[in-house]
């Protein structure tokens, strides 16, 4: 057998490298920690830029073709309004000659009047057509007839109806000054009922004003008369008083009296301080044996206070004593829990220390080395 040179399939090595580059591309994407949490789609973003440039590119086409057909339109519509202005102008020009030819003013019915010329023919006048010539329908049927008596009865009319609006107008004119000179007497009989009522109100008001000053005049004398009658009273109530006080046993000092009311007194022996002249010596030695024994009574009560003083001082003292007695018993409890606690802590670290040797040296002995870990997470698979 001879070897032949095959061609290479492209297809199968193109299917290669596409498997391959989308490999790679994945592995970057999977791989790529910003992209992986922060979850950015470069492709996303890539179609929604070419979205966004194919959207302006189109609104830039649609302006342009909108300025386009917008300049087109004006086009149309100056040539539409230019062949609309040239055919008004055609129009008129050709009016202005149709005027110049078949609206003559000479060949008007007005033209001997305007023109000097003679009169139109009058219809009650026979004339011949060949007298009239060419334009001989100037005077139609009802129109010629009679012409002097319409317009004399036209302008008798006239007159008639220049003469009633005249008189109409003066009519209105009268009636326009009656009623001006209502309104006039009713302004000037308003002002007159206005002054009356004014006259009146300020009438009533000086009316009103001197029967308050009368009221209150005369209750300013009624009230001078009561404070008269009352200082009046009260100076013979001070008179009074005086008198009595003057008169009274109290300056007086009559001995007589208080003895005789503290005799007849229902209730018993009572002393009235009105009449009251002194202590007597027998009171006075009285008062002085009562505040004797007080203080005496005072003194006593005092020592009892300082003895039970004493006594709970020392009953505090002890209390102290034996509060600090078992703070010491709890101190020195506490010492021996924590000895025997340390103690506890040392016997556990021993033990732990001893696993921790038998798992290290004994169990543990294939610890894995860093290929081992290299090995994990390396394909997109």
């Amino acid at each position: 057998m001879y070897k032949v040179d095959l061609p290479v399939d492209e297809s199968a090595l193109r299917a290669v490298e596409r498997r391959r580059a989308a490999e790679a591309e994945r592995k970057n994407r999977i791989f790529n920690s910003r992209s992986r949490v922060i979850g950015v789609d470069l492709r996303a973003l890539h179609k929604q830029r070419e979205e966004k440039q194919e959207r302006l590119e189109m609104d830039k086409q649609r302006d342009m073709a909108h300025d386009l057909l917008r300049l087109s339109l004006d086009e149309m519509a100056m040539q539409q309004k230019k062949g609309e202005e040239e055919l008004r102008r055609e129009l008129a020009q050709d009016l202005v000659q149709y005027r110049a030819i078949h609206q003559r003013a000479e060949d008007s019915r007005d033209a001997d009047v305007n023109y000097g010329r003679q009169a139109a023919p009058d219809a009650s006048i026979s004339v011949s057509g060949s007298a009239l010539g060419p334009a001989s329908m100037q005077v139609f049927l009802g129109e010629g007839m009679n012409e002097n008596e319409k317009k004399k009865a036209q302008m008798e009319m006239n007159e008639r109806n220049l003469t009633a609006q005249k008189e109409e107008r003066e009519k209105q004119g009268r009636e326009q000054k009656n009623r001006e000179l209502l309104t006039g007497r009713e302004l000037v009989d308003k002002d007159l009922r206005a002054v009356q009522l004014k006259a009146l109100e300020e009438k009533c008001k000086r009316a009103a004003h001197i029967a308050l000053s009368q009221y209150n005049q005369a209750q300013a004398e009624e009230r001078m008369e009561r404070e008269q009658q009352e200082r009046l009273r009260r100076e013979g109530e001070e008179l009074a008083e005086v008198r009595y006080m003057v008169t009274s046993d109290l300056l007086t000092e009559r001995p007589e009296a208080a003895k005789r009311k503290t005799e007849s007194s229902a209730e018993g022996p009572r002393v009235l301080t009105d009449r009251w002249k002194g202590m007597t010596p027998q009171q006075i030695s009285e008062i002085q044996r009562k505040r004797e024994e007080q203080c005496l009574e005072k003194e006593r009560l005092r020592e009892m206070e300082r003895q039970r003083d004493v006594a709970w001082d020392y009953h505090l003292t002890e209390q102290a004593r034996q509060q600090e007695r078992e703070k010491n018993r709890d101190k020195e409890l506490n010492r021996e829990r924590r000895i025997q606690l340390d103690k506890y802590n040392q016997q556990l670290a021993r033990e732990h220390q001893a696993h921790q040797h038998y798992l290290d040296k004994q169990l543990y002995t294939n610890r894995p080395t860093v290929h081992y870990f290299t090995q994990f997470n390396t394909s997109s698979r």
